[in-house]
């Protein structure tokens, strides 16, 4: 297949820029709606790496309308029925942000990011061998790496700036700051959210390990799923027919780049190291991989 252009940043003139993110970049369009444009930047440890991964904002995008649309069931989310040609008069914006600008409804974002974890990894795994516990959570005696909890558990964390750290939080501390009708909506949403999503991948064959959702309100209250969904960048995909417990699993997602920068002689603080282009390769191609297996 042909990759498309890389693309580090939006850089639109025609619309007043709200919010540069890890990866996004974010326009104001009116009272009402906002573009949002999904770029190939990729951020590991939290920081900014100065090189593209090609075509991995497509990806992105892609996979987070497909899960939108399924998943608009159980929860409104923030797509509206704008389209790029009806916010942007210059022909060559529109053809340069072709399948990474997607015109959303504007919600009052949460100040927390609401993390699902179905399986024992990562740093939940590091806290797990430390002190039985995931996030203040008790869990099973015995439990290995990478294997499935009893049931999904509900870590949430705050939303770190650019460049600084999220922190994992209670839910006591959720509730202090949503109010415990909310907290539980959202903690209740999340953990629906995050079965229905893993019982379909399962099915094409990718263990959805764990995830991270996001959510907003609206003038009513009324809360939406916002941000990106069940994506290579929010989520740990493994190839369910190479899962082993007592192991790490390959990941489709960027976790060829944080392997490659553990072996770099980096403090994992700005600015990022320069990755090879091999590297870049690889990853991008895990990420055109999991679209295809959930998408197809």
């Amino acid at each position: 297949m042909t990759i498309p252009a890389s693309l580090l940043d939006a850089n639109l003139k025609s619309l007043p820029l709200l919010h540069k993110g890890k990866v996004r970049d974010i326009y104001d369009i009116d009272d009402k709606h906002m573009l949002i444009v999904t770029t190939d930047r990729l951020s590991a440890f939290d920081v900014i790496l100065p090189d593209p991964i090609p075509g991995k904002g497509i990806v992105l995008n892609e996979v987070s309308e497909f899960w939108f649309n399924k998943l608009s069931g159980l929860i409104p989310n923030q797509l509206s029925t704008l389209t790029l040609s009806q916010v942007l008069d210059n022909e060559e914006d529109c053809e340069r942000l072709e399948k990474r600008g997607i015109i959303v409804k504007k919600l009052k974002p949460l100040p927390i990011e609401a993390i699902v974890r179905g399986y024992l990894i990562g740093s939940g795994w590091k806290d797990y061998q430390k002190t039985g516990h995931v996030c203040g959570i008790q869990l099973p005696n015995n439990l290995l790496q990478a294997s499935q909890l009893p049931e999904a558990i509900f870590t949430p964390s705050t939303k770190a700036a650019v460049g600084d750290h999220d922190e994992n939080i209670s839910f006591e501390q959720t509730i202090k700051l949503l109010g415990e009708d909310l907290a539980k909506q959202v903690r209740d949403i999340s953990l629906t959210l995050y079965k229905k999503a893993a019982e379909y991948a399962l099915e094409r064959d990718i263990i959805i390990a764990d995830t991270k959702f996001e959510f907003g309100l609206d003038n009513n209250g009324v809360l939406h799923l916002i941000d990106e969904v069940l994506t290579p960048d929010s989520s740990r995909f493994w190839d369910a027919n190479e899962y082993l417990v007592g192991t790490s699993p390959a990941s489709f997602d960027k976790q060829i780049v944080r392997d490659y920068l553990e072996t770099l002689d980096w403090d994992k603080t700005a600015p990022g190291p320069t990755l090879s282009e091999e590297v870049a390769e690889k990853t991008a191609a895990k990420y055109r991989e999991v679209q295809s297996k959930l998408t197809a």
